[in-house]
């Protein structure tokens, strides 16, 4: 099984929506020299799911979202829009 290049990691940008998110995935594993087949093989996913990713697509499962994230080096935060007061 291949591993990926060391690379610099992207520096923390903030995403907006499914397109922007699988322009990164996608971005992120050419920058890596990798394949759909291989990069799935690495995350532990279908290479389907690694298209419905980097395609935007919505029916995507979380876990297998975070296993291609976490096997591109990337990772996901959340945080909120605005504090609701009580």
């Amino acid at each position: 099984m291949a591993t990926p290049r060391r690379t610099k990691r992207p520096a923390n940008v903030a995403m907006h929506g499914f397109e922007g998110i699988a322009a990164l995935v996608a971005t992120r594993r050419v920058q890596l020299g990798l394949t759909q087949e291989t990069l799935a093989d690495l995350a532990g996913v279908s290479r389907s799911s690694v298209q419905a990713i980097e395609y935007g697509r919505a029916s995507v499962k979380l876990a297998s979202f975070i296993d291609v994230l976490d096997a591109l080096g990337l990772q996901m935060g959340v945080e909120t829009k605005g504090r609701r007061d009580e």
